[in-house]
């Protein structure tokens, strides 16, 4: 076996490519046998959290139970990767779609793609710098496993709370300095810019003032629409506007950059948008 590079490996999974968003159940196990219906989980999904070591082998092949027990002996224990046994006797569409032609085959997988792979039994020491090597080098890029071996939830941040809570009491200054707060610190953070946003349509939906004039009092008519959940309602009412009007189109993009960019909607309205400006 030569000095690993964990970079892309020559296996094709592309049969295998049409994942889920799936997270794996239940509590870890290092070493596991994988069939058709769990491959998808067990092995493309963990490989999110962890490194996962495929090893397709058969119970005919000498080579394959060697190979085997060392694994198992590498894998008990510990929790920084997993091996995921596949019988291709037993489940021989799963060596198929992975594109084996020898066995034993090996192919790690990480991130949900294969980075390296190899054929035939190997010596242990070997195999145990081969398997150090998958680890050090990509397991820090993984999510890691949380105790019950369940992908690690990203931290909350706590003002995110206050933020809501002062928004439920209709303090909107206070949820917005909150946001403002934190992009200072993140001013890439797309969805507290959003939030933020967000804040401002729902303060002049619900301002009691009198409008300035009557473009004003179609643009609050806008907000009120959009913040009742009838953003095409509010999408009309700016459209009709936009072509004598560059205060109701700058609302109508702000309003659209609320929404998804793929919303049918969205793209609705700007194509109307655009037949109106050009």
């Amino acid at each position: 076996m030569t000095e690993p590079h964990f970079t892309g490996g020559a296996i094709d999974l592309g049969a295998l490519a049409d994942r889920n968003e799936a997270t794996p159940t239940g509590g870890f196990e290092p070493f596991i046998t994988v069939d058709e219906a769990s491959v998808e989980q067990q092995v493309f999904q963990r490989s999110l959290q962890i490194p996962v070591v495929v090893l397709i082998g058969t119970p005919r092949s000498a080579d394959s139970e060697s190979l085997k027990a060392q694994f198992q002996k590498l894998a008990a224990g510990q929790r920084a990767f997993m091996v995921a046994y596949v019988d291709a006797d037993a489940t021989p569409q799963v060596a198929q779609a992975m594109g084996v032609r020898v066995l034993p085959t090996v192919v790690a997988l990480a991130g949900g793609r294969p980075v390296a792979n190899f054929e035939g039994n190997q010596p242990a020491a070997e195999l145990e710098q081969w398997v150090g090597a998958l680890v050090s080098q990509l397991g820090p890029q993984l999510q890691g496993l949380d105790d019950d071996g369940a992908a690690k939830e990203p931290e909350t941040d706590p003002r995110l709370d206050q933020a809501t809570a002062a928004l439920n009491a209709g303090d909107f200054d206070a949820a917005t300095a909150i946001y403002d707060q934190i992009l200072a610190e993140d001013p890439a953070n797309a969805e507290i810019t959003q939030a933020k946003a967000t804040v401002a349509v729902l303060r002049r939906a619900q301002s009691q003032g009198e409008p300035e004039d009557d473009v004003e009092k179609q643009l609050q008519l806008a907000d009120k629409a959009f913040v009742a959940g009838d953003p095409e309602a509010a999408f009309d009412r700016l459209l009709g506007m936009v072509e004598a009007e560059p205060r109701a189109k700058e609302r109508l993009l702000e309003l659209l950059k609320l929404l998804e960019p793929s919303d049918p909607r969205v793209i609705a309205a700007r194509t109307r948008l655009a037949s109106a400006l050009f």
